[in-house]
């Protein structure tokens, strides 16, 4: 590692706390190598380095939870590969993690759809989050992508909506929440999609399966049916 990445580390080193790491662990973040950094701090770090791609891989090298963070942040998605999304996705042992890194610097590149069918796909719990996560991100951040690009993302999630991991089942929810505040176009796709997972967990020969998919299909009609979110679709 070079000079640049060990004081960095030292640097978060310094600033972790105690208080942080509990709070950490409440929320199921793992804190076996952690140091309990707030991300006020970390942002602030990252903006002395930014778009530093070389750097990014080094923190991420190094294991350590927010080193890893902060190399999402402070990486550039214009130099990252397939090879290296697949690779990081493949260590991912964190909802935050996972999220931050789908959301900062995998989803503004040019490989995001593809990579979000494919991990999505995946059976290990938080590849198939990442691609969960990349697909909410999507939604949210990809404004002027038409509508019907979208489409495939349905029946990609109804797929693994009987997954009753805790971390996959509420990607599922989220989403097809985001799919469905996103216009109203959408938002029609999305209660047809949630309605079809209530109705095939009802059919469903498996009791765990059943109960993951009601849980998605309640949680995301609740939301995207309220008067709330019908009223900013007009």
């Amino acid at each position: 590692m070079s000079a640049k990445s060990n004081a960095i580390i030292k640097q978060l080193k310094s600033l972790g706390t105690a208080k942080n790491l509990a709070g950490m662990a409440r929320f199921g973040i793992a804190t076996d190598k952690a140091f309990g950094v707030p991300h006020p701090a970390l942002h602030a770090i990252a903006k002395q380095h930014c778009k530093d791609h070389a750097l990014a891989l080094e923190l991420w090298d190094s294991g350590y939870h927010e080193a890893r963070l902060l190399a999402a942040f402070i990486d550039d998605p214009k130099q990252v590969t397939k090879a290296q999304m697949d690779a990081w996705v493949g260590e991912f042992h964190s909802w935050d993690i996972c999220d931050t890194v789908t959301g900062h610097l995998f989803e503004p590149t040019p490989y995001a759809f593809d990579k979000a069918y494919q991990w999505t796909r995946s059976k290990r719990e938080f590849v198939r989050r990442a691609g969960l996560a990349m697909m909410a991100w999507l939604a949210v951040h990809r404004k002027r992508e038409p509508e019907e690009t979208f489409l495939g993302f349905f029946p990609a999630i109804e797929a693994v909506a009987d997954d009753e991991r805790n971390f996959v089942k509420k990607a599922s929810s989220w989403a097809l929440r985001q799919l469905g505040k996103r216009s109203k176009f959408l938002n029609k796709q999305a209660v047809a999609s949630a309605k079809r997972i209530a109705r095939t967990a009802e059919q469903s020969g498996s009791a765990i399966g059943a109960r993951a998919a009601r849980w998605v299909a309640a949680d995301v009609l609740r939301e995207i049916t309220s008067d709330k979110v019908q009223a900013r679709l007009l």
